[in-house]
């Protein structure tokens, strides 16, 4: 049946059978697809549902009648109306001349299933049939993109990620932020670069902006945009063939460019120093072509002096990226964004950080700090401390240790089975994975490991932090008393 079908969307099918049977479900109802597709396509959900995602879930659990978990080993058959759904799907592929099936088809078909919940869900947020459908028409998502979609996927998929769950949430900096949507916004495409020193947070400047475009509150010349990181393949790839590669990259980068990517290129212009073993050619060369051309648009980060230097020399980099200066962080700010994060670093640490802590390590960080500056530096501090608290807790038991290293080893191979098509393996795996986190939570109460009390962080155990980070352990002076 799922012959047509691309790789995403048979992962939606896998996925909507997995949250069936997590819901108890004896069939695959629509909005079992429909939270198979926000679970696995983030960038056609985030185009047309943006803030709305996250409440998707909360719906569907609030208004469906949650009964035991079934096996993931049964095979959960499709309700009649997932049925209707996803032949209206093959319809819509063939309406709009695809040769096969999207997630974006699998989204149409539940539209035009009206009376189902999944429709109900998506009519609720606005989603029209013809509003999608002319929308899919203007710019196909994936399955129309043809051999350059190809491309994207073979050259292309080693070395992006998408950069919204990769950064700490942006606290300020309205300013740099605004100034990068005004440059990324130009008709003639321009390339901004933020310009900092370590640890004033220019990566989560650009993590904000991949946020915005989210949550659908950027200019409309960047609402169907998306910002992905650009990791630069290890040079061993370039070891064989490098001209064949190097222009299939070309054609790759350029084809997602097309698709609405951004690319951010983390330090871009600090790797100026690493050359090809076959060719003397830059790192960053590789996509010298496609910028130049005006083809791709790319957000960089450099250091101010690193950056100073490329136009003395010169550089064609200096030439096609903007600069946008970004400051250190005021201790005031910097308060505001640990305690905005704090409880990130609180639950991983199993541990507390009282609000003296929070300043503190602020104050600190702003005196002591050498090579980083803030909020990173401050950051820096709270993770030293909580580093140190675990200690004090001491090792878990050796039983707990191996059912999570279990449980890492079965969601890895769980996650490869679905990349390889494997389903019937995924699903076994699904099936082990619950039974080892259902022993593990047996573990943790035959251990009292949850009625542990949190170790509580203050000022003294940040002190001790920062001399560590500092190297000044046996200097009492070293910090303020």
């Amino acid at each position: 049946m799922f012959e047509r079908y691309t790789e995403k969307a048979r992962r939606v099918i896998f996925f909507a059978r997995y949250e069936a049977s997590e819901f108890g479900s004896p069939y695959i109802e629509s909005e079992h697809l429909l939270l198979g597709m926000v679970r696995e396509d983030k960038a056609l959900t985030n185009r047309f549902l943006r803030a709305d995602v996250a409440s998707i879930r909360k719906q569907v659990e609030s208004q469906t009648t949650i009964r035991k978990k079934t096996s993931t080993s049964v095979d959960l058959p499709l309700s009649n109306e997932s049925k209707r759904a996803l032949a209206y799907a093959a319809e819509e592929s063939e309406r709009l001349a695809h040769k096969q099936i999207g997630p974006e088809h699998v989204l149409l078909g539940l539209l035009r299933e009206e009376q189902c919940f999944a429709a109900q869900i998506l009519l609720e947020r606005g989603l029209q049939l013809s509003q999608v459908r002319n929308a899919l028409a203007r710019r196909p998502h994936e399955a129309a993109q043809g051999q350059a979609q190809i491309f994207v996927h073979d050259e292309l998929s080693s070395y992006i990620s998408d950069l919204v769950d990769q950064t700490q949430p942006l606290i300020g900096r309205e300013k740099e932020l605004d100034r990068l949507i005004e440059i990324l916004s130009h008709f003639g495409r321009k390339n901004p670069v933020l310009l900092g020193e370590p640890g004033v947070g220019k990566r989560t400047i650009v993590g904000g902006l991949a946020r915005r475009i989210a949550d659908g509150r950027v200019p409309q010349s960047l609402a169907e945009r998306s910002i992905v990181v650009l990791d630069l393949p290890p040079l061993g790839v370039l070891e064989r063939d490098y001209v064949s590669w190097h222009e299939r990259l070309d054609r790759a980068l350029v084809a997602a460019a097309e698709d609405g990517k951004i690319f951010f290129l983390n330090r871009m212009h600090d790797m100026l120093g690493r050359t090809s073993p076959v060719d003397p050619i830059h790192i960053t060369e590789l996509i010298e072509r496609p910028i130049i051309a005006g083809k791709i648009q790319c957000i960089a980060t450099s250091t101010p002096a690193n950056f100073a230097k490329l136009r003395a020399d010169g550089h064609w980099l200096a030439g096609y990226f903007v600069p946008i200066e970004v400051a250190p962080a005021s201790e005031e700010t910097a308060i505001k964004v640990l305690q905005n994060i704090k409880g990130v670093y609180e639950k991983f640490h199993n541990v507390s950080f009282t609000d003296d802590a929070i300043e503190y390590a602020v104050l600190c960080a702003s005196k002591y700090a050498k090579n980083r500056s803030l909020p990173g530096s401050a950051v820096d501090v709270i993770d030293e401390a909580g580093a140190a608290a675990q200690l004090q807790q001491g090792s878990l038991p050796e039983e707990v240790v191996e059912a999570e290293k279990r449980i890492r080893s079965i969601v890895q191979r769980l996650e490869f089975s679905i990349a390889s098509h494997e389903f019937e393996k995924a699903r076994s795996y699904s099936q082990d994975e619950r039974k080892v986190r259902d022993h593990l939570r047996q573990l943790r109460e035959k251990y009292k490991l949850d009625d542990k009390p949190v170790l509580k962080i203050g000022r003294e155990e940040i002190e001790r932090a920062v001399k560590k980070l500092i190297g000044n352990a046996d200097d009492s002076d070293s910090t303020p008393s």
